[in-house]
């Protein structure tokens, strides 16, 4: 439904408010700080007109209005403006990412820390997704009479130590000449437009050791992919002791369950994956536990193709706009990192 500016304007304002404060806004905070030309009679009753639309909630009879969920949507699709940071926070963020990293798993982690100190949210970072990056070589390297070290080498990193079973009677040799036509055969497809080849490319060349066959494959899927609590980090998770929404002990505990298992926290992450960015508030979200908060996702890209995602879980009242801007920022600077791991990898 169409809003006329006035009604505009009052909203806008009362969103505002309880984002920086938490409390409820009355007409009066309303026409004092926010140059609104009009009667506190006036705007109070603008503010029971947009209540009457679902736009506002009266917690108390005697006190102001709050924003409803319904309002956050609006004001996400509608009103918000996403202004860059400055120069300050800019170079705060920067400074989270000069120290050198030897691994991609120090790089999602230190995500997850600036995520959470410059938003005071609790962040999530999806591990890369790496059945999406592209193969560039298979290496198995035998350690003992019956175990071997698979490497997988791919444009995302080096994914290593997956140990596989060896069978008797299988060579260092007939190693190397497994991994080089794996190699040959795969190399330059994605882990997800190879799946099939890699199958029917043991069976053709394993055929003789099936078992050792299936625990390649078994090893390579289960090593590009971790899931639930392995396939994501949480940074902040101490900042929901902050949030007013979780002031109820049992509603505290039940989110934090969200946070230990983790696993709906990955399959939430993974959907995002899919999109550029993404803001689901309150009641948008799946789980109930969710039903209070809002989640702002973004996703981050090794070599020009999307792998994962990151975001924030906050209150309905965060800042929208301010999180979608450190979000922006945060996928600038992990996509920059994450190429100069290609270009070493390939130097």
């Amino acid at each position: 439904m169409d809003l006329n500016e006035r009604k505009l304007g009052i909203l806008k304002a009362v969103i505002d408010d309880y984002i920086m404060t938490g409390l409820p806004i009355g007409s009066r905070t309303i026409s004092k700080k926010h140059g609104i030309e009009l009667s506190s009679a006036t705007i109070r009753n603008e503010m029971s007109d947009l209540e009457e639309l679902g736009f506002l909630e009266q917690p108390h009879t005697s006190a102001g209005r709050i924003p409803s969920h319904r309002a956050y949507r609006f004001y996400v699709d509608r009103l918000m403006k996403v202004v860059k940071l400055n120069a300050a926070e800019a170079t705060r963020i920067k400074g989270y990412f000069e120290e050198k990293m030897a691994e991609i798993e120090q790089v999602m982690e230190r995500a997850a820390q600036v995520l959470s100190d410059t938003t005071h949210h609790i962040s999530m970072v999806l591990r890369p997704q790496l059945k999406k990056s592209m193969i560039k070589r298979i290496q198995m390297v035998k350690i003992t009479e019956h175990k071997a070290i698979l490497l997988l080498v791919t444009t995302a990193g080096l994914v290593k130590d997956t140990v596989i079973s060896v069978p008797g009677g299988i060579t260092p040799d007939y190693m190397e000449m497994l991994s080089n036509l794996l190699t040959d055969n795969l190399a330059g497809k994605t882990l997800e437009e190879a799946e099939i080849d890699l199958e029917c490319c043991l069976k053709e060349n394993a055929s003789a050791n099936s078992e050792f066959a299936a625990d390649i494959l078994n090893a390579i899927e289960t090593s590009v992919e971790p899931h639930g609590r392995r396939g994501i980090v949480l940074g902040g998770t101490q900042n929901v002791i902050d949030y007013p929404e979780y002031m109820s002990v049992e509603k505290a505990k039940k989110f934090i369950s969200v946070l230990e298992t983790k696993d709906m926290l990955y399959d939430m992450m993974k959907k995002a994956t899919n999109l550029e960015f993404s803001v689901t508030i309150g009641q948008e979200n799946d789980a109930s536990e969710l039903f209070d908060m809002s989640v702002v996702t973004a996703t981050y890209k090794i070599g020009g193709k999307t792998l994962g995602s990151f975001g924030v879980i906050g209150p309905t009242r965060m800042d929208y706009a301010k999180v979608v801007s450190i979000l922006g920022h945060v996928s600038s600077s992990l996509n920059s990192i994450l190429l100069n791991f290609i270009e070493l990898d390939d130097d």
